[in-house]
C-alpha cells in the first residue's frame, strides 16, 4: 500500500511539472523526473567549477595522481536514466532463504552477464536471522558454517545505531551476512533462480563477513569476478574464475584491505589488463578511484590516482568504480557510483582515454542518477543507487542497481547522450 501510495503522489508531481512547463522527455517510466530536478535546483550553489573541484587535487600532493587533463562537466538539471516501469524487479521475498531460520534482509548491487542466451544476474543476497523484541542477533562464517552471535538491547557496550554495522566492546560485526546467488531472465525483467546453480558462500578466515559487490567481466576464455572480501581484520577484493557457472576456481585476494570496488576491464589495452579499484586511505587522502595494470590478473601494478573525492558535490565522501568500463568511439565510459557526507550515494560518468585509461578526458560535475524513487529513498539504508552491472546493446546501456541498500532495479540510458553531456 505504501509504495503505490508513494507512486501516486510522484504521478502528481509529474503532471505538476508538466503544467509548469519544464523542458523533459516525460517518458512514462520518468514519473519521477521532476523531483531530482528540485533538488539539485537547491544545492547547485554548492557545486564548483572544474577547477575548484577536481583540478585542484593536483596541487594538493595528498595521493601520487596522475596527470589531470581538462575536465569538462556535464549540464546541470539532467538526470538522463529512465527508470523501468515494474521497479522493483526484485525483492527480498522473491528469493529463497539459504538455509532455514535465516530471513533475507536486502539483495544488493548485482553483477550482470549474457550465458546460455539468457540475462544473469549475481546477486548479493543479505540474511540474518528472524529479530526478537529484546535481542539483536546476527551471523559470522566459523570454519565454514554459520554461528549466530545474540547480544540483548538494553547490554550497555552494544552499539546498534547504523543498520549495517554492530559495534560492542571495541569490536565490529555486519548485521548480515552476504553471499552471492544467481538468477536468470529470457527478458531482462523477469528473473528466477534456476536449478543446478548453487549459491556462492565465504570462504575462510578472510570472507568470514561474507562476500560482496560481485563485478563479473566477459572475455573470451569466461568470466572473471572480482568481489569484496569481508573480514574481521579487513574488507580487500577477491578474484575468482569460472567457464560454466558450476566450477569456481577462487585465486585469492588481488588488492589487500582496505579495498574494494574492483572493476576489470574486459580486453587488454597494450597487451595489460587494467582494472579500477578503491582504496581507502582516511589520515591522508581518502576515498578515491585509482587504476592499476596488470600482465595476468593476478598481479597488479602501476597503480595511479584517477579521481578523488570533491568539497560540497554529490561525490564529496566517497566514489567508487561501476561495472567494467565500456569502449566508445570517444574513450572509456565509466560508470560510478559517488556519496556525499550525508551517504546519499548518486551516479556519475568518467571518460578515460582509449589507449592510456589513467588519463581522464571527462567527469560528470552534476550526477546522471540520483535517488528520487520512493524505493530508493526509503529501505535498508535509503537515499541509495549504486551498480556494479551493466548490458550494453548497441547505443543502450541497461544499469541493473541496488536501490535503498533492499531491492533490484533496472534504468536505460542513452550511451550517446551521456557522452554528448560530457563535452
Amino acid at each position: 500500500m505504501t509504495f503505490f501510495l508513494s507512486y501516486r503522489l510522484m504521478k502528481y508531481e509529474w503532471l505538476l511539472s508538466f503544467y509548469m512547463q519544464f523542458k523533459t522527455d516525460f517518458a512514462i517510466n520518468r514519473f519521477h523526473y521532476r523531483e531530482m530536478s528540485q533538488k539539485s535546483q537547491s544545492c547547485r550553489c554548492q557545486i564548483g567549477t572544474p577547477a575548484d573541484t577536481f583540478g585542484n587535487r593536483k596541487e594538493t600532493g595528498k595521493v601520487p595522481i596522475a596527470e589531470i587533463y581538462p575536465v569538462r562537466i556535464i549540464k546541470p538539471d539532467l538526470e538522463l536514466a529512465r527508470r523501468h516501469i515494474h521497479n522493483p524487479i526484485l525483492r527480498p521475498a522473491d528469493i529463497k532463504p539459504s538455509t532455514e531460520g535465516m530471513k533475507i534482509e536486502c539483495l544488493l548491487n548485482p553483477g550482470v552477464f549474457r550465458f546460455e542466451n539468457k540475462i544473469w544476474l549475481l546477486l548479493r543476497v543479505a540474511e540474518r536471522p528472524e529479530q526478537t523484541a529484546n535481542e539483536v542477533s546476527f551471523p559470522v562464517m566459523t570454519d565454514e558454517r554459520i554461528e549466530i552471535m545474540r547480544f540483548k538491547k538494553d547490554d550497555p557496550d552494544l552499539d546498534a545505531t547504523d543498520p549495517r554495522v554492530i559495534k560492542y566492546k571495541g569490536n565490529h560485526y555486519l548485521t548480515t551476512l552476504s553471499h552471492l546467488r544467481l538468477v536468470c531472465s529470457n527478458d531482462g525483467i523477469h528473473f528466477t533462480e534456476p536449478d543446478g546453480y548453487a549459491p556462492i558462500f565465504g570462504k575462510g578466515e578472510q570472507e568470514a563477513f561474507g562476500i560482496e559487490d560481485c563485478r563479473v567481466a566477459t572475455m573470451a576464455g569466461g568470466y572473471h569476478l572480482s568481489y569484496t572480501k569481508v573480514a574481521p581484520e579487513g574488507v580487500g577484493v577477491g578474484y575468482i574464475f569460472t567457464r560454466d557457472w558450476k566450477n569456481f576456481n577462487r585465486r585469492g585476494m588481488i588488492f589487500s584491505p582496505h579495498n574494494k570496488d574492483c572493476a576489470i576491464f574486459e580486453e587488454k589495452i597494450h597487451d595489460k589488463y587494467y582494472a579500477l579499484h578503491r582504496p581507502s586511505s582516511p589520515e591522508l587522502g581518502g576515498n578515491y578511484m585509482w587504476i592499476a595494470q596488470s600482465p595476468d590478473l593476478l598481479h597488479w601494478g602501476n597503480h595511479m590516482c584517477i579521481a578523488t573525492t570533491r568539497e560540497n558535490s554529490w561525490d564529496s565522501a566517497r566514489l567508487g568504480a561501476g561495472a567494467a568500463p565500456v569502449r566508445t568511439p570517444e574513450g572509456w565510459l565509466e560508470i560510478y557510483h559517488g556519496a556525499d557526507l550525508n551517504n546519499r550515494y548518486c551516479l556519475g560518468a568518467l571518460l578515460l582515454d582509449i589507449d592510456n585509461p589513467s588519463k581522464v578526458l571527462a567527469r560528470s560535475e552534476q550526477a546522471i542518477m540520483e535517488p528520487t524513487a520512493a524505493y530508493e529513498k526509503t529501505g535498508f539504508f535509503g537515499n541509495v543507487i549504486f551498480t556494479n552491472g551493466q548490458l550494453v546493446n548497441g547505443d543502450t546501456l541497461t544499469i541493473y542497481y541496488g536501490a535503498s541498500d533492499e531491492v533490484i532495479c533496472m534504468a536505460e540510458c542513452s550511451i550517446t547522450e551521456i557522452l554528448s553531456h560530457l563535452k
